[in-house]
């Protein structure tokens, strides 16, 4: 059975926990069982790990289609999801302390480099604050970003070292501050780092991911999977939450206007209707669209041993984002002709609408400095504020 078969099978159950997840603003813990049993966070994560090793089109579709039965779910499953293929990435030694004991251990993280850090003999010492750690309660480590001093990734200019670093839960505590109106149920708090040690092999630089450098877990992980370019990959995986999470929208839209009847007549017989609805279902296909023809664009240059230009990459991104921005904007429209009931917090539409918006606030998925990369490398110039 495909992911995606996993995923429409579920459904029922995943929808069944929504309202709890709000209330308890986190992903409940039947959610996260079928998340981690049905093998969708683990889709990524190496074979000789347990995982699943798939293509990453069949993850972005199931991203999708679990995004579709709760929004929370799907995004906790794109976000958490890549962890594991990140981690493999990473030394062998960090795999082992992390899935030796369990392989179905996972980490959250927040990549913003908010973090303090400095280095020290054998590693770093790590402080602060990390917001938006996406399922930070069902797992017992994580993944945080920071800047460390510049360094010459092989461009002939020194660039601020941005790095993950890999925590496990004696390093880190979690705090409880997620009280939000939209993304209630993915439990994205923060992370408070106090002055620790993170040794050489837990971290690794996202210079190295954007220039192709060789990785120390492409060792042991040699497959085509691990040799995919890090921004894009992540990149698609919250945009693909966001596509089903639309798909379900328009559909409850759809159904919910159908029978309305609006200034003596229906709105199914209104040309405006009509044509917002056109509308959004294009950008959803063209969104959808374009993630499926992206993914294999990645994987065919990974399996081909071709690393995909700067510019490829970037356009990969901004499709994702821009696809978010366009979907974002039908969802609105749609929502303005939702009737004045679509106020109400009991109104099918209400909570879909708030996730959408609030998963569209999610800085990796602002396309605007991403449509200046790309204009710039087409015409010749290099933004490095914007690519870094």
């Amino acid at each position: 059975m495909t992911l995606v078969e996993e995923a429409v099978r579920l459904e029922p159950e995943l929808e069944a926990d929504v309202a709890l997840g709000e209330e308890i603003r986190r992903i409940p813990d039947t959610t996260w069982k079928h998340l981690v049993g049905a093998g969708f966070v683990r889709a990524l994560q190496p074979k000789r790990w347990g995982g699943g090793e798939v293509h990453l089109g069949e993850f972005y579709d199931a991203c999708v289609q679990v995004g579709y039965a709760s929004s929370s779910a799907g995004w906790v499953m794109g976000v958490i999801g890549v962890h594991p293929w990140q981690l493999a990435l990473f030394d062998e030694q960090v795999q082992q302390e992390m899935w030796s004991n369990d392989p179905t251990r996972m980490h959250s993280s927040s990549y913003q480099p908010s973090g303090t850090v400095t280095s020290q003999s054998g590693g770093y010492r790590l402080s602060g604050r990390w917001s938006f750690s996406s399922g930070s309660d069902h797992c017992t480590a994580v993944n945080v970003g920071a800047m460390s001093a510049p360094r010459d990734p092989g461009i002939g200019v020194e660039i601020a070292d941005f790095r993950s670093f890999v925590l496990f839960e004696d390093q880190y505590t979690v705090v409880d501050n997620w009280h939000t109106s939209g993304m209630r149920g993915t439990g994205s708090k923060d992370i408070v780092v106090d002055d620790v040690f993170v040794p050489q092999y837990r971290t690794q630089s996202h210079l190295d991911y954007m220039f192709d450098k060789p990785l120390p877990g492409q060792l042991t992980n040699p497959g085509t999977l691990y040799r995919l370019p890090w921004a894009p990959v992540f990149n698609y995986a919250l945009a693909a939450s966001v596509f089903g999470t639309s798909k379900r929208f328009i559909d409850v839209w759809t159904q919910e206007s159908s029978g309305r009847v609006v200034r003596g007549g229906t709105v199914k017989d209104d040309a405006l209707m009509q044509h917002r609805l056109g509308v959004a279902k294009y950008d959803l296909d063209t969104a959808i669209t374009k993630m499926k023809r992206d993914a294999n664009t990645m994987w065919d240059a990974a399996a081909a041993g071709v690393s995909l230009s700067r510019e490829e990459r970037t356009a990969i991104r901004y499709n994702a984002n821009r696809s978010c921005q366009v979907l974002g904007q039908s969802i609105n429209d749609l929502f303005q002709a939702a009737s004045g009931r679509s106020i109400f917090l009991d109104h099918p539409l209400q909570r879909l609408y708030a996730d959408i918006q609030g998963a569209l606030g999610h800085t990796f998925l602002v396309p605007d400095g991403l449509g200046r990369s790309v204009g710039a490398l087409a015409m010749g110039a290099f933004p490095p504020e914007v690519m870094v």
